[in-house]
């Protein structure tokens, strides 16, 4: 028989601090991921075919996300088709999309004709590090993104579809196979499982409110917004370094509840921002107040022992 390993020991230890991050992914794949891969979409957006849903067959990630524009597809395709890195950007978090964009930090808040026009096969850069190629391009209907593999291993199609006179429907639709035989092609499929849903409702919400005439959300908002998100990830991982020091303790259990289930409202749940900001300044006060709790009573705990 095998004995059980003791929960204070060292791989007790991490075992327990392994079963925080295990719950909420497991959380996260069941409740979460499957309305998060059709956010905006009606079923009927879902279910039907788009162009270059053939290029990735058995795809591991497939995504469609819609957002409703007032304008017409012609107003709305200059914005999408000059998307790109180094090009007028995503429309979403600059400070992180373009750092290190030869165009500058902020996505283009005017139409840029230099980049109207691209042909199937030029080079699209979507970072300082990755690029797809452009594939077949629609004017005024749909453009596709895709991997440059043959066959290929993603395709990302953006299409138009009018709603009335003064309203079209974008409909982003992602499809790509996880790199399992390349483990830094990988790492960068498992960051776009977790970060795609919400890098793209801002992506289509930045180009609604370019085509609808609004002013761009300023940088200071944007900054907020990732202050908040790295101050979510960080107490998440402070109360799972808790349950590693001390599994037999209720409260650092409660602690990484608390902080697990406000990690993936702020990422996810796509709330106002002040209310992430309330939500995760006052679940980080109780973990540091219980997180000083727990080592005042293990220094007096440490007293009493070495009185006695």
């Amino acid at each position: 028989m095998r004995r059980a390993i003791p929960l204070r020991s060292f791989p007790g230890r991490l075992l327990a601090a392994l079963a925080v991050p295990g719950f909420f992914l497991i959380v996260y794949w069941i409740a979460i991921r499957p309305s998060q891969l059709r956010w905006g979409a009606t079923p009927e957006e879902v279910a039907r075919s788009m162009p270059g849903d053939r290029l990735v067959s058995n795809p591991t990630f497939c995504a469609t996300r819609a957002v409703t524009i007032r304008a017409t597809p012609e107003e709305i395709w200059p914005w999408l088709v000059q998307m790109g890195y180094s090009r007028a950007g995503f429309y979403g978090y600059d400070l992180i999309e373009n750092l290190g964009s030869a165009r500058g930090i902020r996505s283009a808040g005017s139409i840029l004709p230099e980049f109207q026009h691209p042909r199937a096969g030029d080079v699209l850069p979507i970072s300082a590090v990755a690029h797809l190629a452009f594939g077949t391009i629609q004017p005024n209907q749909y453009l596709i993104w895709r991997g440059e593999a043959d066959p290929a291993d993603g395709a990302f199609t953006w299409a138009l579809y009018p709603v009335d006179p003064d309203h079209t429907r974008l409909v982003s639709r992602i499809r790509f196979r996880y790199h399992s035989s390349h483990p830094w092609l990988l790492t960068l499929d498992l960051f776009t499982e977790f970060a795609d849903h919400l890098a793209v409702p801002k992506l289509l919400h930045g180009i609604r409110d370019r085509a609808e005439g609004r002013t761009p959300e300023p940088l200071l908002t944007e900054s907020l917004e990732i202050i908040v998100l790295i101050v979510a990830l960080l107490q998440f991982a402070l109360a799972t370094w808790a349950v590693f020091r001390d599994p037999f303790r209720s409260r650092v259990w409660l602690m990484a509840l608390v902080s697990g289930s406000v990690l993936l409202f702020v990422f996810y749940a796509h709330a106002w921002l002040w209310i992430n900001v309330v939500l995760v300044g006052c679940s980080l006060a109780a973990i540091l107040r219980a997180t000083s709790h727990a080592g005042a009573s293990g220094s007096n705990s440490t007293v009493i022992m070495m009185s006695t």
